[in-house]
């Protein structure tokens, strides 16, 4: 499930980093398919782990930035989903590394984060727009 322009929230920095973390997205889930070697997984985990904290804090600034009222909302969401992956993780280390696990997950995570991008991000870019045209 690769990242489309119909995905897009019109905010470049927000954008940007939604490409690259469905791109890492989907080495995570082509690696489990191909069975390649599980520290590979493990470092790819480490990296999506990571990756959305920064992520999720650039965001957080940025709607702050704009005094954006769906903040709260959108901070809560980002809360949930950083304990769903750590969750993952935990499952993959403590199935001793079990692709299953990690290929079932790895389509969650891909969905949610769709349906994160489609019911709440785009209103932060539809926000700015809505100020831009005062």
């Amino acid at each position: 499930m690769p990242w489309t322009p119909d995905l897009s929230v019109g905010i470049a920095l927000i954008d940007d980093q939604h490409k690259i973390w469905f791109e890492k997205a989907e080495k995570l889930f082509e690696a489990g398919k191909k069975h390649q070697a599980k520290e590979y997984i493990g470092e790819l985990l480490d990296f999506l782990d990571e990756y959305t904290k920064r992520h999720f804090s650039d965001e957080e600034k940025y709607m702050l930035s704009i005094h954006y009222s769906g903040y709260p909302e959108q901070k809560r969401a980002h809360t949930a989903f950083v304990a769903q992956l750590a969750k993952l993780r935990s499952d993959y280390a403590s199935s001793g590394g079990n692709l299953l696990v990690i290929l079932n997950a790895n389509q969650l995570v891909l969905g949610w984060l769709t349906q994160h991008i489609s019911n709440m991000d785009k209103k932060i870019g539809q926000f700015v727009r809505a100020g831009q045209e005062k």
